[in-house]
């Protein structure tokens, strides 16, 4: 495969991850979705706001994936699941250096339970954008994996493929109604389980797409498209349609399942800090920030 668009660096998408967030919004308690709704256009468009700082803080990458086959095989049970006994066993420097996604989830979702607790509008409406991200980029297989682009295996590319191409072409018939958020009551253990379960469709991602590959000429595989000024080599619908078909909607359950993990963790933080007014938050609001 030559080199496609998107990148990697874009995780699901700014398309997926915008839906995502917006949607999980709608999962919350009426206690909570009256605020979450007035800064609606905010927690959508930072959905990708943690893809961005990638190019602007050296320590952000990690925040997005685990490889967490480079420590072995499912279920991995010897990697400690708590940071800081991982850290005793495989230092901290090595951690970092092979992703640390569902660690970060972890804490950022103390970060949010510390911002609602002090009341702190602006904070709680940033980590909330933020963990919607993160959470997501969990749900994605080859977010777990060191052939996290098929890179390995002659298959450059796939990772866009299937996070990005794919949404952004058949994303609009996904069903999106996925319930109400509910309380987490093991939050670390809730977001290992993630990991684990997007990394146990890993092979299936790849086995999928390179035995489609073969049937597939060259020049039905790809096509050009524009992406702002550029003109961009990518898959073609034809292909992607083929692909998608394979999966068996494997990428719309695991939005689905991102949207409501999304949903349950705000809401835990919320609940954790002693479920808090969030109408009183609106009162100091001016006027021309309110949506």
């Amino acid at each position: 495969m030559a080199a496609l668009c998107p990148s990697e660096a874009d995780a699901w998408g700014f398309w997926a991850h915008h839906r995502m967030n917006r949607v999980a919004a709608f999962t919350l308690p009426p206690e909570m979705i009256g605020f979450y709704k007035s800064h609606i256009s905010y927690v959508t468009e930072n959905a990708v706001s943690a893809d961005k700082r990638r190019y602007a803080i050296e320590e952000e990458a990690p925040r997005h994936y685990i490889d967490i086959d480079h420590y072995g095989e499912l279920p991995f049970n010897n990697v400690p699941r708590e940071w800081e006994k991982a850290v005793a066993k495989f230092s901290e420097d090595t951690l970092k250096k092979h992703g640390i996604v569902q660690w970060h989830i972890y804490r950022v979702l103390h970060w949010l339970e510390d911002a609602f607790r002090k009341r702190d509008k602006d904070d709680i409406l940033r980590l909330s954008a933020d963990i919607g991200h993160y959470i997501a980029d969990a749900h994605v297989p080859l977010h777990t994996t060191v052939n996290y682009d098929g890179q390995l295996t002659g298959q450059d590319g796939i990772h866009g493929l299937w996070e990005s191409r794919l949404p952004e072409l058949f994303g609009d018939d996904y069903n999106y109604f996925v319930g109400e958020a509910s309380y987490v009551e093991q939050p670390l253990e809730r977001i290992w389980d993630v990991v684990l379960t997007s990394h146990s469709k890993k092979d299936s991602v790849l086995r999928l797409e390179r035995q489609l590959s073969e049937k597939f000429p060259d020049d039905k595989q790809y096509t050009y498209i524009k992406k702002g000024q550029s003109t961009v080599k990518t898959f073609s619908r034809e292909y992607a349609k083929a692909y998608s078909d394979s999966l068996n909607g494997m990428v719309e359950r695991r939005m689905r399942k991102a949207i409501e993990t999304i949903g349950s963790f705000i809401f835990t933080a919320w609940v954790n800090a002693g479920q808090p007014d969030l109408e009183e938050l609106e009162k100091d609001l001016p006027e021309d920030e309110q949506e």
